[in-house]
């Protein structure tokens, strides 16, 4: 009997359940918190989860019985990867599903910003009226930096080919050629700042990218531009964005993702009126899901049989 325990936020459960055969034991529900996996994790061959589950060394490390991890989505910066590969287990996931999700939020953040739809919004809540809005401004015409140009940036630049917008690309692992192909212009990271009148990131989470914007890239941007999230919170160093926020630096922001998740309650992002929040839903559309956890099972059951699977599906072997 193979012993899974699964992510609650795997939804809807029942369709990963169905591609399970009765040889599979599942346990759905499963606590975020470190100490509380520790406690668990030993009693299961695969473990099925998002990125809400953060499977540490330690998790990994204590988990003798372990064999398979598959990770729902694109990012995977959740799974030690490493340390998967020292103990032996295979670690799985399912990129490129959520792209056109992820970058169609993306538009939609970036064009909630660009019309102050937050301002619209209290202003009929607290029962006043269009007078006291201040005026939006529109995509079309504007300048769009894209920090990223995968799976999710390509998708992005597409979408924005009908808006009428200069499109420039930072990306140092994507050959010219495929921002050409897209009618974009590359451009060295510091010159897109400066350049852009939207700010789009998309980005994997690794080394290289943690903090990627700070003090001194938000320093670079407009003063009127808008800088949108859609990859991972520390992708962008919040208190320093907090502070250009409050101090007019740059015109707004739009973040799907954040630093610490769930995103606090106290947290003064929350308090601005130039500040778009999403609570990290980008992908969370039925038919990326559908796609996603379809991907996922298949993914899991050919390799816990001894199956061959895509090598883009499987960062680890064990």
């Amino acid at each position: 009997m193979t012993r899974a325990l699964i992510d609650q936020d795997i939804t809807p459960t029942d369709r990963l359940l169905d591609h399970l055969d009765d040889t599979w034991e599942t346990t759905v529900g499963v606590d975020g918190d470190e100490d509380a996996l520790l406690d668990v994790v030993d009693d299961y061959d695969v473990l099925l989860v998002t990125s809400r589950v953060p499977l540490t060394r330690d998790v990994i490390a204590a988990a003798d019985r372990l064999k398979l991890i598959g990770k729902l989505g694109t990012g995977i910066d959740s799974v030690d990867l490493d340390a998967a590969r020292e103990h032996g287990v295979t670690v799985t996931h399912t990129p490129g599903h959520n792209a056109l999700s992820v970058a169609e939020h993306a538009l939609c953040l970036t064009l909630a910003c660009a019309r102050r739809l937050p301002t619209a919004g209290n202003l009929l809540s607290e029962g006043r009226w269009r007078d006291e809005y201040p005026l939006g401004t529109r995509l079309s015409g504007s300048t769009v930096g894209l920090v990223g140009f995968g799976n999710v940036g390509k998708r992005v630049g597409k979408l924005l080919s009908g808006f009428d917008v200069d499109v420039l690309v930072h990306d140092p692992y994507v050959p010219t050629i495929d921002a050409e192909l897209a009618d974009a212009e590359i451009r060295p990271f510091e010159a897109l700042l400066e350049g852009s009148d939207f700010v789009i990131l998309s980005p994997e989470l690794t080394d290289e990218t943690r903090h990627l914007i700070g003090s001194s890239e938000l320093r670079r941007m407009g003063n009127d531009a808008v800088l949108v999230n859609v990859s991972r919170g520390p992708v962008v160093d919040e208190s320093a964005l907090v502070e250009a926020l409050q101090s007019d630096e740059i015109g707004g922001a739009g973040l799907d993702v954040f630093e610490d998740e769930p995103l606090g309650s106290d947290s003064p992002l929350l308090t601005l009126e130039n500040v778009v929040t999403t609570p990290h839903v980008a992908a969370m559309t039925d038919e990326c899901r559908r796609g996603n956890i379809d991907q996922l099972a298949e993914n899991v059951t050919r390799l816990f049989a001894g199956e061959p699977v895509l090598d883009r599906y499987v960062p680890v072997r064990g």
